[in-house]
């Protein structure tokens, strides 16, 4: 990637509020499936969307990677 980053970066920043929002709608999806129950439909879009923000979460965590590495920040 091209120049390494600090944590006080806004890009860092936004990665990481990206990251905690997809992690913590990720877990509110179990009530949301709850809710649907009996509603197969409605309750596959709210694990399809379940797993798109996981997704999401770790590619945030793969940018946040390679963007601080050099800072000895990378995990």
């Amino acid at each position: 990637m091209g120049s390494a980053h600090t944590p006080a970066d806004d890009v860092v920043y936004d990665l990481v509020s990206i990251q905690y929002h997809a992690l913590q709608a990720a877990q509110l999806y179990d009530q949301y499936a709850r809710d649907a129950e009996g509603h197969d439909d409605v309750v596959q879009f709210v694990r399809q969307c379940q797993e798109q923000d996981a997704q999401r979460a770790v590619r945030c965590h793969e940018l946040l990677r390679d963007l601080t590495q050099d800072h000895g920040l990378g995990g």
